[in-house]
């Protein structure tokens, strides 16, 4: 069953914006809603009465999808994120910065905005929930759609314990799909899929001021494009404009939904983030929270390629220390090829430095045939980076004329090597002409 749909999300600092008109958000918030109230108003939503059993839900789905569409054509998105929270708590807002911190050009789909027949609205209205298994079935057929098919966000799925069962024997099919077809054609259509549970986490409190400030604010945007016919009207749901209801959300988001977001700790990546601070804070939060590995995304092949190949952050930690090897290996190993390289440095490559002390950045050409032995460009590399500069050294090849063959015309070129070194440093700031 899923809860209340989502009107549009304001902004995590919207919450502490003054308000305007008659009242505050907060004194409406703090007025006497008891549990009673709550309960009273529970009474009068729609009951459910489907089958709860996630097996029978999931099954009659899946086969219904076979059928529909073909076995081979099963192809779901690479990588879920599973974006729940309390009402209020910025899914929307934070949605767009959760789709860039993890490469999604997709829009998310928005599970109650799938949910727009008749029946469910009259549910929603009446605050109570729509059926597991309409929303499973609308929700996987929508995961078929190619645009989703590396990734998507799903915003306000799973709320019920069915539909986390739904989705765990989906992503089952998905592997058993994956190992199907995986020494196959197809197999790009189905990869290995990544999951992770992002629940953005507001308190009470917060949460009804939030909803009612909302409200607030659509009510004066559509009466201004009621009177100035500016803009496109905003649907304003009821909930948001009744602090009763408004409590009754939270409610039925801590007893129903927030069981269901925690069971999923126990089988994907699960992200807990505080969204009670500013859009910038809870912007942090989820960037530490979605970080890149490699490991627990990256097909096991794919993985098991690439992972003998040192990670950047692992070459940082031990940088100075083998710098500092290489340096005394030069001295002890090969002093006087070492030597010739400093003097080279010193005599040739610092006078160009020096005349570009204030760009920060010198380049320095050379046809010197001692660059020819590998050892050599690397001396230079790290006698630079042991005084604080970035070198850098390329191998370009020149082709200059050496004969022309007057009777056939031909021209007989050599080809040189040229050894090009870039080093860069902090460059001099220099008071600027009229400043």
């Amino acid at each position: 069953m899923d809860s209340l749909d989502e009107a549009p999300e304001i902004s995590n600092s919207d919450a502490d914006l003054p308000p305007t008109g008659s009242g505050v958000v907060e004194d409406q918030a703090s007025q006497l809603v008891t549990d009673e109230a709550v309960a009273a108003a529970a009474e009068h939503s729609v009951e459910d009465l489907e089958v709860k059993d996630a097996h029978v839900i999931f099954t009659n789905v899946w086969n219904d999808l076979e059928e529909e569409y073909g076995r081979e054509n099963l192809r779901f998105t690479k990588e879920l994120i599973l974006l729940g929270g309390a009402p209020g708590s910025g899914k929307g807002t934070n949605s767009g910065f959760i789709s860039k911190a993890r490469g999604l050009t997709c829009d998310p789909i928005v599970v109650s905005s799938l949910l727009d027949t008749p029946e469910a609205q009259r549910i929603k209205e009446a605050g109570g929930m729509v059926g597991d298994t309409e929303v499973v079935g609308i929700l996987f057929r929508k995961l078929l759609e190619e645009e989703y098919r590396d990734g998507c966000i799903l915003d306000g799925f799973p709320r019920t314990r069915v539909q986390v069962e739904c989705l765990h024997q989906l992503v089952q099919k998905m592997n058993q799909l994956y190992r199907e077809y995986h020494s196959t054609p197809l197999a790009i259509n189905f990869r290995k899929p990544t999951v992770h549970a992002v629940v953005l986490f507001i308190d009470e409190k917060t949460s009804i001021e939030r909803q009612l400030l909302r409200g607030r604010k659509i009510a004066e945007h559509n009466e201004r494009v009621e009177t100035e016919n500016d803009g496109e009207p905003l649907e304003l749901r009821l909930t948001d404009l009744d602090p009763t209801a408004a409590k009754r959300r939270y409610r039925v988001f801590k007893e129903k939904t927030w069981d269901a977001l925690q069971s999923l700790k126990k089988i994907y990546h699960y992200h807990f983030i505080d969204a009670g601070g500013d859009i910038a804070e809870v912007e942090r939060n989820i960037r530490s929270e979605l970080e890149y590995q490699s490991s627990l995304e990256l097909d096991p092949e794919t993985y098991d390629a690439v992972r003998h190949l040192p990670l950047a952050t692992e070459l940082g930690v031990h940088a100075r220390q083998e710098l500092v090897r290489r340096l005394d290996g030069y001295q002890l190993e090969h002093k006087e090829l070492f030597q010739h390289v400093i003097e080279i440095i010193q005599s040739r490559f610092m006078p160009i430095v020096r005349r570009h002390a204030i760009a920060g950045l010198a380049v320095v050409n050379s046809e010197d045939p001692i660059f020819e032995d590998p050892m050599t460009l690397a001396m230079v590399i790290d006698v630079f980076a042991e005084r604080g500069f970035r070198a850098v050294a390329n191998i370009n090849l020149a082709e200059t004329p050496d004969h022309f063959d007057l009777q056939t015309g031909k021209i007989t070129c050599v080809t040189k090597k040229i050894y090009r070194f870039q080093i860069r440093f902090a460059g001099s700031e220099i008071r600027r002409g009229g400043r």
